[in-house]
Order: structure tokens, then C-alpha cells, then sequence
């Protein structure tokens, strides 16, 4: 799996290996390959969220620290 440029190009591969699974004409080898892939871009998903809570916390500490109010 290469890894995606951005958290949209995971979310996009992740919509098309869910239609691959959903399909039943998909043979179960397949199937387990496709499911490997999805699990890997989850976790890539996951971390980009983590990430971007972190930065967001982050600008609110700053804010709160200039302006003196809760963000």
C-alpha cells in the first residue's frame, strides 16, 4: 500500500476498498488483501485526526493565553 497524500486521498481509497468488500463477486483471498489494506489506511486516518486535534488544542491554548478567554 503507498500511502496516501492526504487524509481526503485515505478517506476516498478507504470508499473504494469498502465497495470492493461489499461486493459478493469479490473471491475471499481478495477479500483479505483488501481488508489488510483498509486496516493500514484506518490507522493512517486515525493518526491524521490525532494530529490535527493536537494542532487544534494547540491554537486554542495560544488564543486563550493572547486573549485571555476560553476558546
Amino acid at each position: 500500500m503507498r500511502q496516501p497524500k492526504s487524509f481526503e486521498e485515505g478517506l476516498q481509497r478507504l470508499q473504494e476498498l469498502l465497495a470492493v468488500l461489499q461486493d459478493d463477486a469479490t473471491p475471499l483471498a481478495q477479500s483479505v488483501k483488501v481488508y489488510a489494506e483498509a486496516a493500514q489506511l484506518i490507522s493512517y486516518c486515525k493518526q491524521a485526526l490525532d494530529d490535527a486535534k493536537l494542532r487544534i488544542d494547540e491554537i486554542d491554548t495560544e488564543l486563550e493565553k493572547q486573549t485571555g478567554e476560553s476558546v
